[in-house]
């Protein structure tokens, strides 16, 4: 619990504080009972987050006039989470984005996860922590208002090994920090990879012009080209002269349109990892910067991990609806996911995503939100 500690403190506020308000949220189809954790700052900035996946269910930020709006994509109740699994703003576990052919070697043991996403797994595998009900360990308010849940994932568990304890801690101080660290530990060598998946439109609740003309930076010189099930090749390739440099940022509207590479073309738009030039670190550094010019709104994406998931709604088809009965659609939110890098499990120049006894798991990122002028 050290860990956690020192990660909650990372956003300190001022001494005025935050609040954090806990209710009951509704049922899900078995009529387990999940609740709603609200934390709110004195400046127009709240989070809403449910047990239930440990989900991210509502961000709300002011524009430069100072008026608040919700900029998360997102469904009304946890029974609609339930019904639509589509990621929104949920914890991401035990392996966040895709596994080549569901399988991996730990020490020359052979484990099979769920092929969810054929011939791939993706995001856990089908049953992970976004379809768990998480227990709350602890609520308060004060200079930072923060949640913690906690979750056990059991060995064998959507094919993977050890029993794994998990943390997920949500703060917010009076900066406008919405911080989360993500903590594990097991009995056996397994691997891990967690992060969040919210979907961002910085215009605010089902805004009809979507997010794909928001100014996008990323501090990323390469980023990690995919083969046509998205899985990376193991190419690290400079984005210099391509629609994947956003160093100096840029509207992601043209990217997304643009046929000619064909990068784009196997992702139906932005589905890649991009190589943070800060590669890993023990503090949260920025992986991303996202401005919406019209509203001032500008949400800044920190992490200790090494890549960040650019998705841009692709597979959002107007097929489901989500919040309000929205019907969401390709590119009207945008994802920036801080991860290590997808496939790590079977692609050791990546790195590792390897967690053993006595060693933890840690990924501390935040989420942080203001104006610009």
């Amino acid at each position: 619990m050290a860990g956690i500690a020192a990660a909650l403190s990372l956003a300190a506020g001022p001494a005025n504080g935050a609040s954090a308000e806990r209710s009951a949220a509704g049922k899900l189809k078995d009529g387990t009972a999940v609740e709603a954790i609200t934390l709110r700052n004195a400046h127009g900035v709240s989070a809403r987050i449910l047990t239930y996946g440990a989900t991210l269910q509502s961000l709300v930020a002011p524009d430069r006039q100072g008026h608040a709006a919700e900029i998360t994509l997102g469904h009304d109740t946890p029974s609609d989470y339930e019904a639509h699994q589509d990621y929104l703003g949920v914890t991401i576990g035990r392996v966040a984005n895709r596994i080549a052919n569901a399988r991996f070697e730990i020490d020359g043991t052979a484990y099979t996860v769920p092929k969810n996403n054929a011939p791939n797994s993706l995001h856990g595998g089908g049953q992970g922590f976004d379809r768990a009900n998480w227990t709350v360990a602890h609520v308060v308010g004060g200079p930072v208002a923060r949640v913690v849940l906690t979750h056990r994932s059991p060995d064998g568990e959507m094919g993977y090994p050890g029993n794994l304890d998990v943390t997920v801690a949500y703060t917010l101080d009076e900066r406008g920090e919405l911080g989360i660290v993500f903590e594990a530990t097991t009995d056996k060598p397994t691997v891990v990879n967690m992060t969040n998946h919210a979907l961002f439109n910085l215009a605010g609740k089902a805004a009809v012009q979507g997010a794909m003309l928001h100014l996008l930076t990323i501090p990323a010189a390469r980023f990690t080209p995919v083969d046509k099930t998205l899985i990376p090749t193991g190419e690290l390739r400079d984005v210099t002269g391509s629609v994947f440099d956003f160093r100096r940022g840029r509207a992601l509207d043209d990217g997304v349109r643009d046929g000619k590479d064909p990068q784009i073309a196997i992702g139906r738009g932005y589905d890649h990892n991009f190589v943070l030039d800060k590669g890993q670190t023990a503090t949260p550094q920025l992986a991303a910067r996202l401005e919406d010019p019209a509203s001032g709104r500008v949400l800044e994406v920190l992490t200790t991990e090494p890549g960040v998931q650019l998705y841009t709604g692709n597979f959002l088809d107007g097929t489901v609806a989500g919040r309000g009965g929205h019907l969401y659609r390709m590119g009207d939110g945008i994802a920036l996911e801080p991860q290590k890098f997808p496939d790590t499990p079977n692609q050791p120049a990546f790195g590792s995503a390897r967690v053993d006894p006595g060693k933890p798991y840690r990924h501390a990122m935040i989420y942080r939100v203001s104006v610009s002028r």
